[in-house]
């Protein structure tokens, strides 16, 4: 990691499946190319996008902002995830390929996206184990 003092010195890695990756790059193309796809993406979110795409498997993660970025990004695919699988079972039914499809790709960012909070928190601690300060041996 890139450190400042106060975090690891080492890289987490966020691990991604390969359906992980194809639904977060083609949502993230596909809000992209629209501006937002529909849903009003922040536009920081689309930024850290942006300097992702493609992705081409795991992601490195090196310090806690890196980790807030890439979840405010993952917030806003899941969010036109979420609105692009409603939108389908509503015009087509449940059961319709493109819904099902539309399932999946939710439910991959989904994973991904709770996997990259576990990151966050395992590096929140370690930046707060390193962080603390040595006690003053004056002190008693």
């Amino acid at each position: 990691m890139r450190g400042d003092g106060n975090e690891p010195e080492q890289d987490m890695i966020l691990e991604l499946t390969y359906e992980e990756v194809t639904a977060l790059n083609s949502a993230a193309e596909r809000m992209l190319d629209a501006g937002g796809g529909g849903v009003a993406a922040p536009p920081e979110s689309l930024a850290a996008l942006d300097e992702r795409l493609p992705l081409q498997g795991d992601v490195a993660i090196d310090t806690v902002q890196d980790q807030t970025r890439l979840l405010v990004a993952l917030d806003a695919v899941l969010d036109h995830l979420r609105h692009r699988m409603d939108a389908l079972v509503l015009e087509q039914y449940v059961g319709a390929d493109d819904a099902v499809n539309a399932y999946f790709d939710y439910a991959n960012v989904l994973t991904a996206r709770h996997r990259l909070l576990r990151i966050g928190h395992e590096l929140r601690a370690v930046a707060d184990v390193i962080s603390e300060t040595e006690p003053d041996d004056t002190d008693g």
